[in-house]
């Protein structure tokens, strides 16, 4: 026994149908240019940022139906991009710990966080001069221009140069 329809019901079936290749097809056509588009937009990383928010989530994969790992609740945690894949960057914090945060909460502002030892501030951008503040451990600060091994620092308006090697998120990422 055949099975019967009528027009509107068909009509149906076949728009059903058209989608669902249509579908098959644009997944076809965006699965092959992925690659292409993921290898474009990893050109320039590794590059330094911070976070621009009081809170941003670490996610364990490129999107928010991933868990979260980490939450950060500080603005200006320096951070290092790894790679790129759309409004998701994968980043990789000062302990090492590695996620995807959403764009928008990531600044290009360049943040630093003392490591090792306690060390100076000090007056040039050489390393000489006197000392002008002492910075310890975990401490985090803006990070400008670096030369020659020594980078300008501000932690909450109080400035000065500090050795590069003395702050994770300066020199080259």
């Amino acid at each position: 026994m055949g099975h019967f329809c009528n027009g509107r019901s068909m009509n149906r079936n076949l728009a059903r149908r058209f989608r669902t290749v249509l579908a098959a097809v644009a997944a076809i056509a965006l699965g092959a240019a992925a690659p292409a588009l993921a290898q474009d937009a990893d050109d320039g990383v590794p590059y330094w940022v911070s976070t621009s928010k009081d809170k941003a989530n670490m996610r364990v994969g490129p999107g928010r139906d991933y868990r979260i790992s980490w939450t950060y609740v500080r603005k200006g945690v320096p951070l290092k991009v790894l790679r790129v894949m759309g409004g998701w960057r994968l980043v990789e914090d000062p302990d090492g710990a590695r996620g995807w945060i959403l764009a928008q909460f990531l600044s290009r502002e360049r943040a630093g966080i003392v490591k090792g030892g306690v060390t100076g501030l000090r007056e040039k951008k050489d390393g000489s001069g006197r000392l002008l503040w002492r910075v310890a451990p975990g401490v985090i600060g803006k990070v400008k221009d670096c030369d020659d091994g020594w980078c300008a620092f501000d932690v909450g308006g109080r400035k000065g140069y500090v050795r590069a090697s003395s702050v994770w998120g300066a020199g080259q990422p």
